[in-house]
């Protein structure tokens, strides 16, 4: 997956710093990880301040995408291949 508009996504929030996306993903995801700004998820690197939170709830991913000029929005996705390699690459923090 090259762009993450082409995702079926729910945006959780929208113009919210990374202190606030990790707040949200430690309170309603069940499993979170961290992870450094360049990790690639859905083939994007990632960008933010460290270390980046991402939460999963089964096989939903919930993350803060940032995308210039726009500002940073948390969002989820419903992937299981992505929920996967997440739990394979990333430190996990909360399970």
């Amino acid at each position: 997956m090259g762009c993450i508009e082409k995702l079926k996504y729910d945006v959780i929030d929208k113009h919210i710093s990374f202190k606030e996306a990790a707040v949200y993903i430690d309170k309603n995801c069940p499993e979170v990880y961290e992870v450094k700004p360049g990790f690639k998820i859905f083939d994007k690197a990632m960008i933010g301040i460290p270390p980046v939170r991402i939460g999963l709830d089964g096989d939903v991913v919930t993350f803060p995408f940032t995308k210039p000029c726009y500002g940073t929005f948390l969002l989820r996705v419903s992937d299981p291949a992505e929920a996967e390699l997440i739990r394979k690459n990333a430190k996990t923090i909360k399970k």
